[in-house]
């Protein structure tokens, strides 16, 4: 793909000095505030640690009572006691651990759902904006890659860290009553132990980052190519090789660093095991002369060396415990990471539910900027790395978001070189009334449908409901009130009447009926083999453009809004149920405010108010008549348009 080793080696270079996770207070404290809801069976897991660690300290004991006393005195009885000392241990020992292990995997799992449920509500509350920058790939690796990362870190590394440091300190204090002089020649190898830690722990830190990212970016080209849009398109342009190579890269990448990361933790335990193995025989070496001069018995010297392999074993899991620790933290940076992305759209704490709506709704010098925020604050996630292509099959890897330059700012008076999608709008819908939005392609028209229902704020000015600024109004009065058919129909991969219901869960059969004979839609479904338990499929392809729409209508209808938003509802439907939709559709809009989008003359005609757009900013407004006579833009696109639509 143009993109070989040297090229690999001086991104992983260049990305080996930024983003290093640190483990900081503060993450600590923030990982461990999701640990507090269960303190207690974190305190009987701490007691299950004590108690497999003392009964572990046990067996090297019963060693050396056996060969100092029961063998060379011929106690029987005391060697009985001591065989069934030998097996008494593993056996509580297990016991213990597999109380150890519920406990464990009570809190691990516990804390992973409370993450996980945590970054799921808050995606949830995420603006639109948040979702056209962000790909969804990214999203699931997150909520999937990232968050079984952040499991491993409860289940796994904290209770290892601490069972081998209590581990530790238990079997050097015994080693330090029976040979002080052995323990300290033992002690005195630990910086083998820690130096090569430190460096090799940053290396395979930074390698898991990078691991992440890779997979999170093979995610995110399975998700864009895999899902049916995706599919299609790539057959339409035959571009399945391309995509097979892109796939490949992304796959070849999580392969490599994978390997590096394997080769690097080899060779890091090796060295370890080497280390342990030249202090264990140095230890027995100078033990053996002071067991030969009688200063030690036999017994304690086989003790010691169990106490010995003790000691090195949890030491070299504490040094390991520490890369691991480094290495999980990724996960949860990268989890909070979205939890610490403000909510743009947010609800304000005394935010009003109106119990009422009448259906006024005001336009007040509404400007909007799709990067309408400030410079420094966060929308989406940041990018992983990615290939872009350019002409003649070059890829180039790029990673983070392109840097906007100081001109970029949002605020248009300041004379920069931004543009807004939407300025200066002032306009007024009745009770009751249908206005039509009218204008060329890339007017803004469908912007402006977003802002009612606040799947965008404006940039300045208000959009204004019965009178009340609709920020200062709970997100669930817009939703319960404002019912919109979009651009693009979606349909869960469901049954038509799940995706129906979604409106209204406690719709009964007939009010579902009902709805779809409006829709012109229940004949058609009454026609299916399995009728309203039909799986519509991803995305509902198994239905026309015109089906899903009319089923997408439906489903407002049944909602029963007091405001209707249209963005070109009708757009996909013949003649025939075109007419039939608008005559029912007439029947629905009245007493509610209806906003739509019009493609074709029979909206205009039927709309009491029209609106001309342009450029994102409203050009004329008034009754078809009225406009006509202005020969304005609105009497030019009715003449190229509309009048023969």
């Amino acid at each position: 793909m143009g993109f070989h080793g040297a090229g690999w080696f001086a991104y992983l270079k260049h990305d080996e000095k930024r983003d290093q996770p640190k483990v900081t207070r503060e993450l600590v404290k923030r990982v461990a505030a999701f640990a507090r809801p269960y303190g207690f069976q974190v305190l009987g897991l701490l007691l299950t640690i004590l108690l497999i660690s003392g009964i572990t300290l046990i067996s090297p004991l019963l060693y050396r009572d056996l060969i100092d006393n029961a063998i060379p005195n011929g106690d029987l009885t005391r060697l009985n006691w001591l065989a069934l000392g030998m097996i008494g241990v593993p056996i509580l020992n297990g016991v213990i651990g597999v109380l150890q292990r519920q406990l464990n995997s009570r809190i691990g799992e516990g804390v992973i759902y409370d993450l996980r449920r945590s970054l799921y509500a808050h995606l949830q509350r995420m603006s639109l904006r948040f979702f056209t920058q962000t790909r969804t790939g990214e999203l699931m690796s997150r909520l999937n890659n990232d968050v079984i990362g952040a499991q491993r870190t409860i289940s796994n590394t904290l209770v290892s860290i601490v069972s081998n440091l209590v581990s530790f300190v238990a079997t050097l204090g015994i080693m330090l009553a029976l040979e002080w002089r052995l323990t300290l020649l033992g002690l005195a190898i630990l910086p083998l132990f820690i130096f090569p830690a430190r460096r090799v722990g940053r290396v395979l830190r930074d390698l898991r980052r990078q691991s992440m990212e890779f997979n999170a970016e093979m995610n995110a080209t399975m998700n864009e190519t895999l899902n049916i849009s995706g599919a299609i398109l790539v057959k339409l342009f035959g571009r399945e090789k391309r995509e097979l190579d892109r796939f490949s890269s992304d796959g070849a990448s999580v392969r490599d660093i994978g390997i590096r990361s394997a080769v690097v933790g080899h060779w890091f335990f090796m060295m370890l095991s080497v280390v342990s193995a030249v202090g264990s025989a140095v230890v027995f070496w100078i033990g053996g002369h002071l067991v030969l001069r009688g200063e030690f018995t036999i017994g304690t010297i086989v003790a010691f060396g169990a106490y010995l392999t003790q000691m090195y074993g949890p030491l070299m899991s504490l040094t390991n415990a520490q890369v691991e620790f480094a290495q999980s933290m990724v996960s949860f940076e990268r989890v909070f990471e979205v939890l610490d992305i403000p909510i743009e759209i947010a609800e304000k704490k005394s935010a009003r539910t109106l119990e009422s709506v009448e259906g006024r709704i005001e336009f007040e010098n509404l400007s909007f900027a799709y990067e309408g925020l400030g410079k420094d604050e966060k929308v989406g996630l940041d990018e992983i790395a990615r290939f872009s292509w350019r002409g003649g099959g070059e890829a180039l890897l790029k990673r983070g978001k392109q840097k906007s330059d100081e001109s970029d700012s949002p605020v248009a008076s300041t004379g920069s070189r931004f543009k807004w999608a939407l300025q200066d709008l002032n306009f007024s819908i009745d009770p009751g009334q249908l206005v039509a939005l009218v204008g060329p392609s890339g007017a803004g028209k469908t912007t402006t449908t977003y802002m009612i229902p606040r799947l965008y704020d404006p940039t300045e000015g208000s959009i204004r409901l019965d009178g009340h600024d609709i920020r200062d109004l709970t997100l669930n009065s817009l939703a319960e009130n404002i019912g919109m058919v979009t651009q693009e129909t979606y349909l869960f991969y469901e049954t038509i009447g799940a995706n129906l219901r979604y409106a209204r869960p406690d719709a009964t059969d007939e009010e579902v009926i009902a709805a779809c004979k409006t829709a012109n839609i229940h004949d058609f479904i009454e026609g299916l083999e399995d009728g309203y338990d039909t799986v519509v499929g991803e995305r509902g392809y198994r239905l026309s453009g015109g089906e899903r729409q009319r089923v997408a209508i439906a489903r407002v209808v049944l909602k029963d809004p007091r405001i209707l938003v249209l963005d070109e509802a009708t757009s996909h439907l013949d003649s025939l149920s075109e007419e039939l939709i608008q005559n029912a559709l007439q029947e629905v809009m009245k007493g509610r405010s209806s906003l739509v989008i019009a493609h074709r003359l029979s909206t205009i005609l039927a709309a009491d108010k029209i609106l001309v757009m342009k450029d994102g900013k409203l050009v004329e407004q008034g009754t078809h008549k009225a406009l006509l006579k202005n020969s304005g833009l609105y009497k030019e696109l009715y003449e190229t348009q509309f009048k023969t639509a």
